[in-house]
């Protein structure tokens, strides 16, 4: 007897008993799958994890280390007459096939009042996310909290704060008066010193080398 014989044979509730049977298979196999690609997700993001921080404590600890050393060997070039006046900030060392370049340049920053801006900033998107759908998921949130991280130094960066000015028209008149108070405070010049490193290849050209993931 063939399956469509054996279907016909069933009475009226034996069919009914043997759909929901099916049925709940059925949700239990979906059930198994989401789990298992659950489980997955996981494993995978801890792996990324633990392979991630300690690559981002390395890259600093190594931004650290050549702070602390660059500034080392400037002094010894100012004392063996290799810097053209002694409060110069900016140079190059050549040695075989590496280069490094400390390039010292004025940046613009902001006084005090960008902290009471940034607190102001803080406690408008908090309050801007609890009256959206998404919460802190919103994009608008997070892009504006993004813009006001502080670098190493614990200074706001200038063009990222510059950004936010151009989402005015995006909110009201009281993150507006968050920008004006971030404008008004942006009047001092801070100086910044980056680190460049090169390696001449085999075709006598130098190469930037860059520590960086998108970078590589």
């Amino acid at each position: 007897m063939d399956l469509k014989e054996q279907l016909k044979s069933l009475s009226a509730q034996d069919r009914k008993e043997l759909l929901k049977q099916l049925q709940q298979e059925e949700k239990e196999n979906k059930r198994n799958r989401r789990d298992a690609y659950e489980g997955l997700r996981a494993q995978f993001i801890l792996e990324v994890k633990n392979r991630l921080f300690p690559v981002v404590d390395d890259v600093k600890a190594f931004r650290d280390w050549v702070e602390k050393e660059a500034a080392s060997f400037r002094d010894l070039m100012r004392d063996y007459g290799q810097l053209r006046k002694d409060d110069q900030a900016s140079f190059t060392i050549v040695d075989g096939d590496m280069k490094l370049e400390v390039r010292s340049n004025k940046v613009k920053s902001f006084d005090e009042r960008a902290n009471l801006a940034a607190e102001r900033l803080v406690d408008y998107l908090k309050r801007y996310a609890m009256s959206r759908e998404l919460g802190t998921d919103d994009p608008m949130y997070q892009l504006g909290m993004t813009m006001i991280e502080r670098n190493r130094q614990g200074d706001l960066d200038y063009k990222s704060v510059s950004k936010l000015y151009e989402l005015e028209d995006r909110f009201d008149s009281e993150y507006t008066e968050i920008m004006d108070l971030f404008r008004e405070s942006n009047v001092v010049y801070k100086t910044a010193v980056n680190y460049y490193f090169h390696k001449r290849d085999e075709n006598g050209v130098w190469r930037r080398i860059e520590p960086s993931f998108c970078r590589l």
